[in-house]
């Protein structure tokens, strides 16, 4: 039987630098496994090489490049055979792009950009960030370090770290781009080029390791899953979603990549850190009620948990942060039997924006934030899909904001649309990808009128501090449910249409007059004059059309009239959601599907903005009586709480259950027979 991916993992950072002494000296092989089996880990990634370049195992073929002050030469093979007398798993981690001593030692391998200057960092900065290009013979130095470490130890995978795609233009890349008839002074060819490069690289060294270790695990790590992993996806046999709330990636980030990337065919595994901010944060603690956010939100999702923490250089673990991950990690491991092999339930699928952008696989677009929030706070069940991907399971495709449609992509939606599946399109989705015209005619639209600024620049999705060309929308008819009839401010202007066959649902009305240095009202967007404009939200064949750009509206100033009004379009389209309940937009609910039940998650945690730089969660407070109603098409016999098998009484009428959950403290589950 194929060992699955583990539920509770551990990735052990060990990037130590050269300068410190007596690395390793305090590791015990029987202390590390007790250690990590008290905590409940079932895996745990340790180093082979780390971003200082310096390797943790008695290399024969690059002894130069072993830590000068490693105590133990088999610290790394002692680790895996630690682990292993315990059952634990152990994937080996190799850096690519990132590794001081060869950035040092080998200048010609770096990744350069136009100017001929390295990447990413200049060599008076602190750090190790100086980006390594492997399509120059480092490519070499990686499959021979990989290979010794295939034959010399036993691992359970390959965890490749930093292979990010980047312009690069070293004289390599140059010469190759050349030979395939790429133009090196274009960004997008250099990127282009550099996502081939990669894919090249990823599928040798998966064929490489399957020839020595065949069924190993292998994951090639950018920070980010989108769909410019789709193209090498067959080189991974999992998918990890690294996604430190602390860091960067901040609390949306996951529920982002992870609704996209469960979609790919492969299991997933969330991945954050045990820190209060982000990587390297020694001697720091995440709170525990964020710690427990984090992993049950990846069960939610249907993704194992993963959680990072940094060996200190002596080499021994903190008993105090296993004590935490471990009280985080006996909650997962009972929960664990709910979640394994599940599916989720959604019945929307939105188009992710990233298909049609060439910007890096390590960034977020605004709009797909927006999407995320708002969905999740209406309780909608949703994923991510590309164009490519199956339309017939979801009830409603969703373009958010600047979705072009065309070719092949134009066909599939014209004849979901026929089929009766329904679509909701916003701002220039639905339009050729020059922008000037719709090419999806169900939308029942055309552009009516351009408006530019003095400097011929369009001006709509235009957002600005002062809201300069505003404009508003009086809600009516089904868009009006929970709304006064008077003007609501946009913040931008949409595109100008005017309705061809479909059905005005509400209308735009224009300000006095956009805002400029010449004619300009109070502090911001100057307001309405009461005049009708063009049509703001159209009614199409199976279809809604909203102007203006509401995802990344939202994403911005999140205004409740642009959730409410999307919540009334979505309910004007497919009715009633698959769950719906009576409590705050804060409460996040998901569905998962068993052979034999179903099972619903639900959240309720509220990060807060304590510092600047940082969302902060630090307590959990009880919700008492959250009244749900469950669509779904089974006849449901049970309702339990678990693990704590409180049943639950219900009525079921027709397709829908009615119930209430007595207290959610954090995380809910419930089994539905």
């Amino acid at each position: 039987m194929k060992d699955t991916l583990r539920f509770r993992q551990i990735h052990l950072d060990f990037h130590t630098s050269e300068l410190i002494e007596n690395v390793g000296k305090e590791f015990n092989k029987e202390e590390f496994s007790s250690t990590l089996k008290e905590a409940g880990v079932d895996s745990i990634s340790c180093f082979a090489r780390c971003h200082h370049g310096m390797m943790y195992y008695d290399s024969k073929k690059f002894p130069e490049r072993i830590h000068p002050n490693l105590v133990n030469k088999n610290l790394l093979k002692e680790q895996i055979e630690a682990c292993h007398s315990a059952g634990i798993k152990v994937p080996v981690y190799i850096t690519v792009q990132w590794d001081y001593y060869t950035s040092i030692h080998h200048p010609e391998w770096a990744m350069r950009d136009v100017t001929g200057a390295p990447m990413w960092q200049h060599s008076l900065k602190p750090g190790f960030y100086h980006g390594l290009c492997v399509n120059t013979p480092y490519r070499e130095f990686l499959k021979a370090h990989t290979i010794e470490i295939l034959e010399e130890l036993e691992p359970d995978g390959i965890f490749y770290d930093i292979v990010l795609e980047r312009a690069c233009a070293c004289e390599y890349c140059i010469k190759s781009m050349h030979e395939k008839g790429y133009n090196p002074l274009n960004e997008k060819d250099r990127l282009t080029h550099y996502r081939e490069v990669l894919d090249d690289f990823k599928f040798e060294m998966t064929a490489l390791i399957n020839q020595y270790k065949p069924g190993i695990s292998i994951f090639y790590n950018a920070g980010h899953i989108s769909h410019a992993t789709k193209s090498s996806v067959k080189a991974y046999s999992h998918l990890e979603l690294e996604s430190l709330p602390g860091g960067e990636w901040g609390y949306i980030h996951f529920p982002t990549t992870i609704r996209y990337a469960r979609n790919l065919g492969l299991d997933c595994l969330g991945h954050t850190g045990k820190f209060h901010t982000s990587w390297g944060d020694f001697h720091s603690f995440r709170n525990k009620a964020a710690l427990e956010y984090e992993c049950f939100r990846m069960l939610a999702l249907n993704s194992k948990c993963l959680i990072g923490d940094q060996l200190e250089p002596g080499g021994k673990l903190s008993k105090e942060v296993y004590e935490l991950i471990g009280s985080v990690y006996r909650q997962v491991k009972e929960k664990q039997p709910w979640c394994e092999n599940a599916t989720p339930l959604t019945n929307i699928g939105v188009i992710a924006p990233d298909q049609f952008t060439h910007s890096n696989m390590d960034s977020m677009i605004l709009e797909q934030v927006g999407v995320v929030r708002l969905l999740e706070q209406l309780s909608l069940q949703f994923d991510f899909i590309d164009s490519e991907m199956e339309f017939s399971r979801f009830e409603l495709i969703i373009l958010p904001d600047s979705i072009p449609v065309e070719g092949e992509f134009k066909e599939k939606l014209e004849q979901y649309i026929k089929q009766g599946g329904k679509v909701l399109a916003t701002f220039e989705s639905g339009m050729d990808s020059q922008k000037e015209k719709f090419t999806l005619k169900q939308l029942g639209v055309e552009v009516s009128n351009v408006t530019y600024d003095s400097y011929h620049q369009i001006v709509r999705g235009v957002f600005d501090l002062n809201n300069s060309y505003a404009d508003y929308i009086i809600p009516q008819g089904p868009m009006g449910k929970g709304l006064h009839t008077t003007e609501y401010v946009m913040y931008t202007k949409g595109v100008e249409v005017a309705a061809t066959t479909g059905e005005t649902l509400c209308d735009t009305y224009r300000p006095f007059f956009n805002r400029t240095y010449q004619h300009f009202c109070s502090h911001r967007q100057t307001p309405s004059s009461g005049e009708k404009d063009y049509s703001a939200i159209v009614k199409g064949e199976n279809t809604i059309y909203f102007s203006h750009p509401i995802f990344r509206l939202y994403a911005l100033r999140a205004p409740k009239w642009v959730k409410t009004l999307l919540e009334n379009a979505i309910n004007e389209l497919i009715g009633q959601p698959l769950i719906k309940h009576n409590g705050p937009s804060s409460v996040i609910t998901t569905i998962n599907r068993k052979e034999h039940f179903d099972v619903m998650h639900i959240l309720w945690y509220i990060p807060e903005k304590k510092s600047e730089q940082l969302e902060i969660l630090e307590d959990v407070f009880p919700y008492h009586n959250l009244d749900v109603e469950l669509k779904t098409d089974r006849k449901v016999t049970s309702l339990t709480i678990v693990p704590n098998g409180i049943g639950l009484s219900f009525r079921q009428i027709d397709n829908i259950v009615y119930f209430t959950i007595p207290e959610i403290l954090g995380h809910c589950m419930i089994e539905i027979k």
